[in-house]
């Protein structure tokens, strides 16, 4: 019964990272299938770039917000769910290990949507929301990695790549909890999987650079 209710929380986690956002807003906004637009990507970037500005920030947000929701949810629901089944309670250890796990469902769901059978985006901005909802000055330091490294390249996979790999050396540097260390690890090796055919494209000099006249919204 225990492992049924954690099984319970992972698959919500998994299908709020399912959630293809960049796919609805772009059918909602210009009817379109963003995987046949672009690089093909159902990603924040991919939208800004072929749908607008605005949908591209919304698709970041929602997606964002995914990360936060699995984590923040995790708890709730597994104390609702023991105390509906007559559970004792579990260790404050066994439930940071849920929580962990449900954040790094959301990263699997994002970029292996149900939904989109099985493919996705690369997992940064919901990886990020992860991190914020773990330990949010991790997720901040996170952040401001990105957002310097945009600032000076304009390159948003340089960005994501970097700030995924800082995650787990926050995470070490703040000595925040083992399952949260582990997920950094894991989530940000993941983040940088999935960008593998941008690194191919950044050792070529060939990965294109965003800026705000790259968006539909602005013609």
């Amino acid at each position: 019964m225990v492992w049924g209710a954690i099984a319970a929380i992972l698959l919500v986690g998994y299908l709020l990272g399912a959630t293809p956002t960049g796919y609805i807003v772009a059918r909602l906004v210009k009817g379109i299938d963003i995987r046949e637009h672009g690089s093909g990507n159902p990603g924040a970037t991919n939208v800004f770039r072929t749908v607008g500005k605005g949908a591209g920030i919304a698709v970041l947000v929602i997606d964002l917000l995914k990360g936060v929701a699995a984590v923040q949810l995790a708890g709730p629901l597994l104390t609702t769910l023991t105390g509906a089944l007559s559970l004792p309670p579990l260790g404050a250890s066994t439930v940071a290990w849920v929580i962990t796990l449900a954040g790094l469902c959301a990263l699997l769901g994002h970029s292996r949507s149900i939904w989109l059978n099985f493919t996705g985006g690369k997992s940064a901005a919901t990886g990020l929301g992860v991190l914020l909802a773990l330990a949010w000055p991790v997720g901040l330091g996170a952040a401001l990695v990105f957002i310097v490294t945009f600032a000076l390249s304009r390159i948003v996979s340089l960005g994501s790549i970097l700030a995924a790999l800082s995650a787990p050396v926050v995470m070490l540097i703040l000595q925040q909890p083992l399952p949260f260390c582990l997920l950094a690890a894991a989530g940000g090796a993941y983040v940088v999987l999935r960008h593998r055919s941008n690194i191919s494209r950044l050792l070529a000099g060939t990965e294109p650079r965003l800026r705000a006249a790259d968006s539909t919204a602005s013609e």
